[in-house]
């Protein structure tokens, strides 16, 4: 799904899961991020407000006719059908609603529009109907593409050394640990995230997306903070006014149900993206910042790559030029694969078997024995 389409461009070479494991180049690339920036048709960097809507229009213009399906048909079918098809919906409704996520996450890039006001705007509005405190998040994700691949700086899904793993993980280094952990990290990770920072930076004190007084912002941001959380409590107000009104069931069953989907795909498209056994982490005697960025898989989600927008197969792209609309994002990756080379790294794994064999095998980061430069971190699973 997509509003007017999109050009879609099939990986060049179907990487076997033997070379996709194979480790990528740590070394410092042999070419800079002009170059690579270069290799772009130029209109590629162009934003539209009048494209970049009409994507908000049609995924919403989706999720109302999936909605209006739902509680207008839902209800006339025997309770086994109609249970089931309000899991159908769920599913369905949370993948579209990802999508309009996508888009407010290019809000808070400014490639929505060349208006920062317009694309603030429009990402508070759209963050904040999915329980998202726009600025919040925007400024630590900022922070996560400034630090990406420093196992000291890094925002979110920060990798631990070895020393630094619970007793209890080797408890859970096995088939039914394994489940328990993706089911919590997929179900409870975001708003444990957002609430009490987990799997984020460490702080030397409580951090949270909620609190403008926290470690994660400037005295300079607050009053943004301030208005992410208004607009958590205005949705709220109107969760409850509906369940009031329409019951909580209700609620639960048409937005509840999606949102939940939607959760669970931010956390597992954020994991996949950056945990990957190939990928190296660096400390600040190797980390720059062309490194890091190129420290992330492209993946392959099938008809859902449409669906999110292509933030799941254009993510190294993302990475490097951020404020490219995401139109735009499928294109310059065809564009930079021969620049990139070895450092470019896609993944066709399907994702659930992608999933669980990462969960199995990056458990910590520990650099190589054998290897000179002991500031490269690599994923491990022995412990």
């Amino acid at each position: 799904m997509g509003a007017g389409g999109r050009m879609s461009v099939p990986p060049t070479h179907k990487k076997s899961e033997a070379e996709s494991l194979k480790r990528v180049p740590h070394s410092k690339p042999p070419f800079t991020l002009g170059q690579i920036k270069k290799a772009i048709p130029p209109h590629c960097f162009q934003r539209s407000v009048l494209r970049s809507f009409s994507y908000v229009v049609y995924d919403l213009a989706i999720a109302f006719v999936f909605y209006y399906i739902a509680t207008n048909y839902f209800h006339h079918l025997p309770k086994p059908l109609s249970s089931l098809a309000w899991l159908i919906y769920g599913f369905v409704q949370g993948c579209v609603l990802t999508g309009v996520w996508v888009i407010a996450h290019e809000c808070g890039h400014h490639a929505f529009s060349d208006y920062q006001w317009l694309d603030d705007t429009v990402g508070l509005i759209l963050h904040s109907c999915l329980l998202v405190p726009y600025f919040s998040w925007k400024y630590s994700h900022g922070r996560h593409h400034s630090n990406t691949g420093s196992i000291e700086r890094d925002e979110v899904f920060v990798p631990k050394q070895k020393s630094s793993i619970p007793w209890y993980s080797k408890y859970l280094n096995n088939p039914p640990g394994r489940l328990i952990t993706l089911f919590i990290t997929l179900t409870l990770g975001w708003p444990l995230y957002l609430a009490f920072n987990v799997s984020g930076r460490p702080y030397d004190r409580f951090a949270s997306h909620y609190d403008p007084y926290g470690p994660i912002y400037s005295d300079r941001q607050r009053l943004q903070i301030f208005i992410s959380d208004a607009g958590i409590i205005a949705v709220f107000y109107g969760l409850y006014r509906l369940a009031m009104a329409k019951g909580l069931a209700w609620v639960l069953c048409t937005y509840g149900g999606p949102l939940l989907v939607v959760n669970g795909f931010l956390v597992l498209i954020t994991f996949l993206q950056h945990t990957h056994p190939s990928l190296p982490h660096y400390d600040s005697s190797e980390w720059d910042w062309l490194r890091g960025a190129l420290a992330t898989v492209d993946r392959d989600y099938g008809i859902l790559n449409k669906v999110f927008h292509n933030i799941t197969d254009t993510h190294v792209a993302h990475h490097l030029f951020s404020t490219m609309p995401h139109y735009h994002a499928m294109e310059a990756t065809k564009a930079i694969k021969p620049i990139l080379g070895e450092y470019y790294q896609f993944d066709g794994t399907p994702v659930y078997k992608a999933t669980w064999r990462e969960a199995k095998e990056c458990v910590y980061v520990e650099p190589d024995e054998a290897d000179q430069s002991k500031g490269v971190f690599w994923y491990n699973n022995k412990l």
